[in-house]
């Protein structure tokens, strides 16, 4: 069974300028289409081990009745201009241990952003409660989409 989802686009702009969008909790919130990010609140992060809170409203996806709460999304891969992956963490042990990142490499055209979500490091018990992946491959999809148009817009301010 796969339990990675990847989706790429070109994104017409060098890799730094969306990188910027990457390691801002705000851009986080910004570029999600799966409608559950709400707000961001700390420091662009830097270094693996950073973290920052992330306001979630699971009922944007209409699936468990969650309601509004807030995680920890935790840096577990940064390396500047080219990677960026993390991990969620919330009230609920053990840690549900999905990760999400974006790769990006050089394209003629501006930067290829690689969006994955890899679900492969979940303890059985999350794999027998939830079905994964939580976030479908549409939605990534889309969240590049958003993500090129974001950092059109930051660029142009």
């Amino acid at each position: 069974m796969n339990e990675r989802l990847e989706v790429s686009r070109i994104v017409p702009a060098p890799a730094g300028a969306v990188f910027a969008v990457l390691t801002d909790p705000q851009g986080h919130v910004d570029i999600d289409a799966s409608g559950m990010l709400m707000d961001a609140e700390g420091e662009p992060v830097a270094q693996a081990g950073d973290r920052f809170v992330v306001h979630m409203d699971r009922e944007a996806l209409g699936d468990r009745p969650l309601g509004k709460y807030d995680v920890e999304v935790v840096i577990t891969k940064l390396v500047p201009d080219e990677e960026i992956a993390w991990t969620v963490e919330g009230n609920i042990r053990p840690h549900v241990r999905h990760i999400y990142g974006y790769r990006l490499e050089p394209a003629e055209d501006g930067t290829r952003v690689t969006s994955y979500y890899d679900w492969s490091e979940l303890p059985e018990e999350w794999k027998q409660r939830l079905t994964f992946p939580v976030v479908p491959e549409s939605a990534l999809k889309a969240t590049l989409g958003i993500l090129e148009r974001t950092v059109r817009r930051r660029a142009a301010s």
